[in-house]
């Protein structure tokens, strides 16, 4: 059965190895006044700000956005916790904490883009191509970008494939990833 074309960008799995996974979260705050859209399951940078925001194609991550909370929503007045981001769900001087899995260990299943990816293609690295998020659910829009698979340094590292019944190797794959330029890796600072 051919796999559909469905991207929920990067939904945690677990982490390497045999160590405890706990799927903690950590708190990050994106700035109040971010013309940047976050999705649930978008992969997150930290700026030289010290505040989170999507990152592109090819930027080291964090982790990945799981949802924020909003100290209060313009068209309540009340606390708000949401599965997505957007400038226009934020009154102006409010707080924004986001909720990121940030283990630099995790592995993450996201779906390939329409190339042929391949069983070869394992313990390859690629970028990501981040695709548009659902304003209706709150979804992300990123997908392994397989036109970039290379054996140097990229964004993430393909380790598997998922072992969902309905997945198969090929274009729109599930793959399990790892986040290979991972921001809590890396020796230098933003």
């Amino acid at each position: 059965m051919a796999n559909t074309n469905s991207p929920f960008g990067f939904k945690p799995v677990g982490k390497v190895g045999q160590n405890a996974d706990n799927q903690g979260l950590s708190q990050y705050n994106i700035a109040d006044n971010s013309s940047t859209s976050i999705f649930q399951g978008d992969l997150v940078k930290m700026t030289s700000t010290g505040y989170i925001d999507q990152s592109g194609a090819s930027d080291p991550s964090l982790g990945v956005f799981w949802g924020a909370f909003i100290s209060k929503d313009p068209s309540t007045g009340k606390p708000k916790y949401t599965n997505v981001y957007t400038q226009t769900n934020v009154a102006t001087g409010q707080t924004i904490e986001a909720f990121v899995y940030d283990d630099p260990y995790a592995r993450f299943e996201v779906q390939a883009d329409d190339g042929a990816i391949a069983q070869a293609d394992v313990g390859f690295n690629f970028d990501i191509n981040v695709g548009t998020g659902s304003t209706i659910n709150g979804q992300s829009g990123m997908t392994l970008d397989v036109g970039t698979s290379a054996a140097s340094a990229l964004l993430v590292r393909v380790i598997g494939f998922s072992k969902d019944p309905d997945n198969s190797i090929g274009a729109y794959a599930k793959t399990i990833v790892t986040i290979n330029e991972h921001q809590l890796k890396s020796t230098t600072g933003v």
